[in-house]
């Protein structure tokens, strides 16, 4: 049976089922170029990432989450590299899914695709929720207001309440919504409506929706240019470069306030602004030429969004202090509200402007998840029912109507925080087996007129890099291997719950929980706050310091990074082992390196809900797939 897991489909055979005249004659249409897909591209990964999620992560890392941006950014080009190559060779629907069961297997094959599930689905509900954001804004400038409990998720408002918060319009919904039994009814529905309205366009085809997209993106990047423009002269004409470099808690000015610690637990924010890039590889049946511009436009879309993006960080740490962004979920107009540069006008255009962007990211990921499906059901692991292509719009019809499903119906029930670690985390383990898989199967001569990934032997190169990594961190920072095998601190956690303060209000008492300090990152010396705790003589002051302690611990490394950082190491030495033994290519290396460092930043809950999916994924996989797959009938 350990064999027939790891059962591989031959490339050839791949081509050939996935042929224009393959399922009855009813291809899917070849109608993208280059500049079509580079669009989608952009699309895809400028939308929630600048206009939501960039503000979580500028509070978390300060004006140095740029760094982390260009990390990220540089995992994503190796990976996009290693996608292209794929794509050069299997230019068929499926991304990574279909990549992995031509490298790793079947079983690897699954558990993409299911990861999958969780880029392009789940990650489309946290975008439907900041699509519901700022058109809401939008209509509160002009007029209309919608009830809160009707556009605000129910769990966001219940975490909300049961945390004590103190914001009118969380308070508004929670307050004033009806109530049937012990229910009360809260809901979005703008981001109910939008998935609704953007499965139909998805439906009636992808010419339709090509020409939707090219036009949302011009007007996008048109906006975001102007908000660079406009808010990095006032940054500059006004003074406030000096947000570049807060205070931190030691009252020293630093890029960087939270330490680089503080930057890491921005990963989540800032790998989900990447996230869309690899959706173009969905395209390559419809694209004209798969072979040629999925590589292209893969590099072309990410290169001008990673530019972007560096800007973008750079205004808004500029305009506002970092620490102001808690909670922000529109940062690029709240940079414009009259507290802060007082361009009324510019707050009102980004409004509409984060519309058009989020309901072209919501068309891209709609339009892959379905094809995905497809690619899926053609090799037996669905029911023939999501290869179904419609005969009059040539669109995996049955997989499109599931997925507006799948994005609508979770709306109901979930928050943007769960959904942004759950995407981010399920996308980064798919990139690591992506570039993976180019170490495992043969090098293929150049070809012309084709992407052709360089082969770098990394027999030397590789360990040599890892030695050198090892040498320069016990040298400039001494105590950093020794740290991550010390778990003795996080010990210390539990007897600091005990000397908080306990005579505090109901709300107050929320933020002290002893839960939100079992397992969270590290929170210093025992010895150093037990001292500053005893200095404090009122509840009122022990409590102020307790908070901001609390906030100064989220920047540290907590025990599940210890152990991340741990394994890491570990996969790190042996894969310079294995490369030095079998002469793998550097490039795939280095994307494999860079996104399993991402995944140090990602907390137990992350792993936790993402092992629980798998197993999900698993299950279903062993109850249907294993038995159905094409690879598992005999041969005559």
């Amino acid at each position: 049976m350990s064999n027939s897991l790891f059962r591989r489909k031959n490339i050839s055979n791949i081509l050939n089922e996935a042929g224009d005249d393959a399922h009855g004659g009813r291809g899917l249409k070849r109608v993208l170029t280059v500049k079509d897909l580079t669009f989608f591209g952009i699309a895809a990964i400028l939308g929630a990432g600048s206009f939501s999620s960039l503000g979580y992560a500028v509070f978390n890392g300060g004006p140095g989450v740029v760094v982390l941006f260009v990390i990220t950014a540089i995992a994503c080009a190796f990976t996009a590299f290693c996608y292209s190559e794929f794509a050069s060779r299997i230019p068929v629907a499926g991304s990574a899914y279909t990549y992995a069961y031509a490298s790793f297997g079947e079983l690897f094959a699954w558990i993409i695709g299911w990861a999958l599930i969780m880029e392009y689905s789940i990650g489309n509900i946290y975008v439907a929720y900041s699509w519901s954001d700022y058109f809401t804004s939008f209509l509160d400038k002009v007029g209309v207001h919608l009830p809160q409990y009707l556009s605000t998720s129910y769990m966001e408002a219940k975490h909300a309440i049961e945390g004590g918060s103190t914001k009118p319009e969380i308070l508004d919904a929670w307050n004033n919504s009806p109530v049937i039994g012990s229910l009360r009814i809260i809901l979005d529905v703008p981001a109910i409506v939008i998935n609704v309205m953007i499965t139909y366009l998805v439906y009636r085809g992808v010419k339709e929706s090509r020409n939707f997209s090219n036009a949302m993106v011009v007007l996008k990047l048109i906006a975001v240019f102007l908000i660079i423009a406009v808010g990095g002269y006032l940054v500059i004409s006004n003074g406030l470069t000096s947000n570049w470099f807060p205070e931190n808690t030691e009252k020293v000015r630093s890029f960087m306030p939270n330490g680089f610690s503080g930057v890491m637990t921005a990963v989540a924010s800032v790998f989900f602004a990447y996230i869309g890039f690899d959706a173009v590889s969905v395209m390559a049946e419809e694209s004209k030429n798969p072979q040629r511009d999925l590589p292209k436009s893969m590099i072309y879309s990410l290169v001008i969004c990673t530019v972007i993006y560096i800007l973008l960080t750079l205004v808004l740490s500029g305009a506002v202090d970092y620490k102001n962004f808690e909670g922000i979920g529109d940062p690029l107009a709240f940079i414009f509200e009259k507290q802060n540069l007082n361009v009324a006008w510019m707050q009102f255009l980004v409004s509409i402007i984060a519309v058009v962007a989020m309901t072209s990211v919501l068309l891209v990921f709609q339009m892959g998840q379905p094809r995905i499906w497809m690619s899926m059901s053609r090799d037996g692991l669905l029911p023939p029912a999501f290869q179904r292509i419609h005969k009059r719009f040539q669109t995996p019809s049955f997989a499109t109507i599931v997925t507006g499903f799948v994005v609508g119906v979770p709306i109901l029930f979930t928050d943007k925080t769960f959904v942004l670690d759950f995407t981010s985390i399920a996308t980064l383990f798919a990139f690591v087996l992506v570039c993976g898989g180019i170490l495992l199967i043969p090098r293929k001569e150049k070809q012309p007129g084709k992407f052709n990934l360089p082969y770098i032997n990394g027999k030397i190169i590789f360990p040599a890099m890892v030695l050198g990594a090892v040498i320069l961190i016990s040298l400039f920072s001494k105590n950093y291997f020794a740290d991550k095998l010390d778990f003795t601190k996080e010990k210390r956690i539990d007897a600091v719950a005990n000397m908080l303060p306990v005579n505090v209000s109901e709300n107050d008492q929320a933020v002290l929980n002893i839960n939100n300090l079992i397992g969270a990152s590290n929170i210093g010396e025992y010895v150093s706050l037990k001292d500053s705790l005893s200095k404090r003589t009122t509840t009122e002051s022990k409590l102020a310091y307790t908070k901001m302690f609390i906030t100064d611990a989220s920047t540290q490394q907590s025990k599940t990074m210890k152990v991340s950082v741990i394994i890491f190491w570990l996969i790190l030495i042996s894969l310079a082992i294995i490369t030095f033994l079998k002469n793998y290519s550097l490039i795939p290396l280095l994307g494999v390196t860079s996104c399993l460092y991402l995944l140090t930043g990602m907390t137990l809950a992350n792993w936790l809900w993402f092992g629980g999916w798998l197993g999900i994924g698993l299950i279903v996989y062993f109850l249907y797939g294993y038995r159905k797959s094409k690879l598992a009938e005999p041969t005559v």
